[in-house]
């Protein structure tokens, strides 16, 4: 009887060590550890509201479209298409160098992405992108790596080994924008590299959608945006930490 008392007390105490160690509470916030805080990291997304964000050249948060639930900021399926900035979220605060981490679920078939240096002075959300995409059965996705999850949409392909989840499961991503250098990571692994302003993005731009738009390879302070596309997504777990002149990009 006393060895059941004690293995029992002793799986309580487990389960409390291992709730305190979680970055989401019980009630699906999102949460920092006392280290993220005393490293800078701010989150963009708590886990319960909508708090931060709005629509795209819009003064409030749509009413329709997103749904926050069990955690996750979730973009509803509608049309399958894309909502050319109608649809579309964006932090309230601009960035210019940053480190962006976050957690997202694409569901079967679907579309969607993570811009950065997103400007409203342009007519449309026009800017860098983070594709998230099922890169199985997208058919945007089987134009080319180009196209696929964690390119630079349309600009800079993804390689073909990247450490991808399928459809459906939870996979990591990041974007590192320090000076003039850009990074996009997926599931811990660095997939591509490029630089603000360089030869090699012009050249990429002008075989692109983007080629005939003034200044999209320059760095600007922008927001972060999620995309509507009309596909089910999910992100959560959305955290920046903004980067000093000196701050190592890959830390």
């Amino acid at each position: 009887m006393h060895r059941r008392v004690f293995f029992t007390a002793l799986l309580s105490a487990f389960a409390i060590s291992l709730a305190a160690q979680s970055p989401k509470s019980a009630s699906g916030s999102a949460q920092l550890t006392a280290a993220e805080q005393a490293d800078g990291w701010r989150l963009l997304f708590d886990g319960s509201s909508t708090n931060g964000w709005r629509g795209f050249k819009k003064a409030a948060f749509p009413t329709t479209g997103w749904v926050v639930e069990n955690g996750w900021l979730k973009h509803v399926k509608t049309s399958g298409q894309d909502s050319r900035g109608g649809g579309d979220i964006i932090s309230i605060d601009t960035f210019g160098d940053f480190d962006l981490r976050f957690e997202w679920k694409i569901s079967v078939g679907g579309n969607s992405g993570v811009k950065y240096l997103v400007t409203e002075n342009r007519d449309g959300p026009i800017a860098h992108e983070y594709q998230v995409i099922d890169d199985a059965k997208h058919p945007d996705a089987l134009i080319g790596p180009h196209r696929a999850t964690a390119a630079l949409y349309d600009v800079i392909p993804a390689p073909a080994n990247k450490p991808l989840k399928p459809a459906g499961n939870i996979n990591s991503g990041r974007i590192v924008v320090n000076g003039n250098h850009v990074e996009h990571w997926l599931n811990g692994v660095k997939v591509i590299e490029y630089e603000l302003g360089s030869a090699a993005l012009k050249a990429g731009k002008a075989k692109s959608k983007f080629k005939d738009v003034p200044g999209w390879e320059d760095k600007v302070n922008g927001h972060i945006l999620l995309q509507d596309h009309g596909d089910e997504v999910y992100f959560r777990n959305i955290k920046i930490r903004e980067l000093g002149k000196t701050t190592a990009s890959t830390r």
